[in-house]
């Protein structure tokens, strides 16, 4: 796969070995929530190395220090519906009082392109660091969509988030927004006809909420 100096795939074999229950068959609907909310915990570490802090002054037992914080309400957290809903309490476990924002995409089976039904974001939302979320970064389509529509309404600094990526999403999504960091757990090996990731975990969505 070509390479993208706004791509970062983590190898990290606590991610590596989550994503392995993460994929079997065999693991339920309650694992499956637990486990897509820990491995975004992980990634959500790395994605904000650089989130934006300010200088405090702390009293400790012993004496006054300086310490940085993050910025209140710099943080949006935007998943695409529905399944971005299961990496929500994943990004709070470490930023708990982010604003959620949702954006809802279905993919046409036909065309396999994203079609939106429904946008409401955080106000203020320009001025914060969005993250999109997507457990699966497959076409790249819904993504990309998006983020134009992120990007419609003022947002300048944008992530996008996701647990397992296809090369083709990667590509497509990374030269459609160069301007945007995008990371990924792990990269598969490809997509199939009907455009689901190989080897994958099947839906995410329906995984996540035990539907068919």
């Amino acid at each position: 796969m070509k390479k993208f100096d706004n791509v970062t795939i983590l190898d990290h074999p606590l991610i590596s070995h989550k994503i392995a229950i993460l994929r079997s068959v065999d693991t339920r609907t309650k694992d499956f929530r637990e486990l897509v909310e820990e491995i975004t915990t992980l990634l959500t570490y790395e994605a904000f190395k650089d989130a934006p802090t300010r200088e405090v002054e702390v009293t400790t037992p012993l004496e006054k220090c300086k310490q940085k914080m993050v910025v209140e309400n710099s943080i949006a957290i935007v998943p695409v519906l529905r399944a971005g809903l299961g990496m929500v309490a994943g990004v709070h476990t470490l930023f708990p009082t982010a604003k959620v924002g949702h954006i809802g995409m279905y993919r046409d089976e036909e065309t396999l392109e994203p079609q939106e039904y429904y946008c409401k974001l955080p106000e203020g939302i320009e001025k914060m660091r969005a993250i999109v979320l997507d457990p699966m970064l497959a076409t790249g389509g819904s993504a990309a969509a998006a983020i134009d529509m992120l990007k419609k309404r003022g947002c300048k600094e944008i992530r996008q988030m996701s647990i397992i990526a296809a090369p083709e999403g990667i590509e497509r999504l990374a030269t459609a927004h160069p301007d945007v960091k995008i990371f990924v757990a792990v990269c598969d090996r490809c997509l199939n006809e009907n455009g689901y990731i190989l080897p994958g975990l099947g839906d995410a969505g329906d995984r996540l909420f035990g539907t068919k």
